[in-house]
């Protein structure tokens, strides 16, 4: 039945409440970022130079970073954070809720009384996890609700820690609004309160000549009506036809490679809790200067035939640099810029050498999911006699998960092998004496564990805990399992070279985020496949926007000896999604230097989707 012009009204009300809704949210998350930083920094343009720095503001933000968490974000490799890369953080460390608090002290309460003994509480905070000293462990306790018989009554615990962050960032907000001096450094210098509906202030665009985009894509200056003046801006907009990403110019496997040498390997990207992804890295060896296909793409896991496979649609790259003296200079020589379906390719040819291979995705598609698990996927039963066993559907997971640690793809897990799978679901590696050890106990061949052994190995595990799964689930969920068995957030790929003059060489040497490296290569990669657009006139900062297969890369270059905050806008952008998961948002960035502004993805790619965005130029 056709819907009435009432009903149309009220389906544009309820979109447009909708988005100022999102835009409300983005708004008051953006302006907690603020205080937070600024109630330990001076300006957004000081940079983090410290752990202990890093901790401060996070705490002003209502988190409680252990040391873990820290150096998961400041590693020997940091000299320092800047405002958007504390932003990043915020959103991907989210804030317990009282219900995580109380299932973290459920699990210690095993009656369920409700009450945990001091000296218990005690044992638990200085043995495990970040260690705490007995003093500070004392002076939590005296602030912390004990009744007269030594107990602490953990739901009042959480109500007083709950109630202490919030206070903590109203403090920190409050502060913001009260300085004039800190309300100048606003985000487009609105000292007043920002309008409903709108999350920043943007610029009103200009009409430009545009140039073009790689790969014939048009470009057209584009700015929403309720944008604002400011000193620089540039707009990009580029219209994709529906499926267009999916087709290439150049097939990636002809006939002639049938009697190529080839040599492939398995991987996987798998989702940190943080949001942050990870991988395996490759190093590859050519003997000899020679022709070369390199390939990635989603792997099919055999196992998994007939189930949804949400990893098939997750965007793959591959990163092909050079190593020279040291690993640590390694130069872009290309990436898999053609695509075939799911799969991206490059053909060209390399001399002898050492190089890397580094996989990338873009997060678009492969992030932390919102869909509630209505109910758990049993691991384990009991037989009429007793004994455990795997059920039907864990031992399936287990075989899947089998082919993705198999990298390379023999039906068995060599030692290696075996390791990044420990590596991933327990951080520690499995020496030779233990090996030894499985060896005895459970199935191998040619010192490799079999599928079977591998089964064994996961109900050994149950039997130890006398059927307890907590275990069992520590291992599926870090391996991006869900609690009804299903894979949705890692993404198995397949790593293929092919020489037409020598026999390549290919192994898995880490299993890590992309880190300086990858950035690094993303960037050039952007820099190198257009002309770039400079920002309204200010000489010093370009826009560099590329389409690489089904995805659009932006990239700000910074050429002056000023740190710059550009502003981001995508509001007018149809049927997108972007890696940063916001619509609007600022960018610093540091003096003679270039990031990533975003990575976008068609949100459907069978209807045409349009990448509109504004960069605005602030300070």
């Amino acid at each position: 039945m056709a819907s009435t012009p009432g009903n149309q009204k009220s389906t544009l009300s309820g979109n447009s409440q909708g988005k100022k809704s999102q835009h409300a949210e983005e708004a008051i998350f953006y302006m907690n970022c603020r205080a937070a930083y600024l109630a330990v920094l001076k300006s957004s343009l000081e940079n983090i130079k410290s752990k202990e720095q890093l901790s401060l503001v996070l705490q002003q933000a209502g988190r409680n970073p252990s040391q873990k968490t820290i150096n998961k974000y400041w590693t020997s490799q940091t000299s320092s954070l800047n405002f958007d890369d504390f932003c990043a953080i915020l959103k991907k460390e989210k804030p317990a809720t009282k219900n995580e608090l109380l299932e973290a002290f459920g699990k210690i309460d095993t009656d369920k009384a409700g009450y945990i003994s001091h000296d218990e509480l005690c044992k638990i905070l200085t043995t495990r996890g970040d260690r705490m000293t007995w003093e500070e462990v004392t002076s939590i306790t005296k602030q912390a609700d004990f009744n007269c018989n030594g107990k602490l009554d953990y739901n009042k615990f959480c109500e007083l820690y709950l109630s202490t962050r919030e206070q903590c960032c109203k403090a920190a907000r409050a502060r913001l609004e009260t300085d004039p001096r800190l309300r100048q450094q606003r985000l487009g210098n609105q000292t007043g309160t920002v309008p409903e509906g709108i999350t920043l202030p943007c610029p009103r665009v200009c009409s430009k000549p545009a140039h073009k985009l790689p790969k014939g894509d048009s470009r057209a200056p584009s700015g929403p009506s309720s944008a604002q003046s400011s000193k620089a801006s540039s707009s990009t907009t580029v219209t994709v036809a529906a499926s267009s990403s999916r087709n290439t110019k150049l097939i990636i496997e002809p006939d002639t490679m049938k009697e190529w040498q080839c040599a492939q390997s398995r991987g996987c990207f798998y989702l940190e809790e943080n949001g942050e992804i990870i991988s395996h890295k490759y190093r590859l060896h050519l003997p000899q200067r020679s022709a070369l296909c390199v390939t990635i793409k989603p792997f099919r896991i055999p196992q998994a035939q007939g189930k949804p496979c949400p990893w098939l649609s997750v965007d793959t790259a591959l990163f092909i640099l050079k190593e020279n003296e040291t690993q640590e200079n390694l130069q872009l020589v290309s990436f898999t810029e053609l695509q075939n379906k799911e799969m991206f390719g490059w053909r060209g040819e390399l001399g002898a050498g050492v190089y890397w291979l580094l996989p990338f995705t873009t997060g678009c598609r492969l992030r932390k999911g919102k869909t509630q698990i209505a109910g758990e996927a049993k691991l384990v039963w009991r037989d009429e006699d007793g004994e455990l066993a795997l059920t039907k559907e864990f031992r399936a997971a287990l075989l899947d998960v089998f082919e993705t640690i198999d990298l390379d793809g023999n039906g068995l897990l060599s030692l290696e092998e075996y390791n990044f799978f420990e590596l991933r679901t327990s951080g520690e590696k499995c020496d030779q004496e233990a090996w030894a050890v499985c060896k005895e106990n459970f199935e191998m061949k040619k010192n490799e564990l079999t599928r079977q052994g591998f089964l064994d190995l996961n109900l050994m595990e149950a039997n130890d805990r006398d059927g307890d799964p907590w275990d069992l689930w520590v291992t599926l969920l870090s391996l991006g399992y869900n609690r009804a068995l299903e894979m949705t957030e890692a993404c198995p790929f397949v790593v293929e070279v092919c020489a037409e003059r020598c026999r390549p060489r290919m192994r898995a040497i880490a299993l890590e985020a992309g880190g300086a490296q990858l950035s690094r290569a993303l960037c050039s990669s952007v820099l190198n496949a257009g002309e770039p657009q400079g920002l309204g006139g200010s000489g010093s900062v370009f826009i560099h926007t590329c389409r690489a297969g089904s995805r659009i890369t932006s990239v700000i270059e910074n050429k002056s000896e000023n740190k710059v905050i550009i502003h981001v806008n995508n509001e007018q952008s149809k049927n997108c999604l972007n890696n940063r998961g916001l619509t609007v948002f600022a960018v610093e960035v540091a003096p003679k230097s270039m990031m990533i502004s975003q990575h976008v993805m068609a949100l459907n790619e069978q209807e045409e989707w349009i990448y509109s965005c504004v960069h605005s130029l602030v300070c």
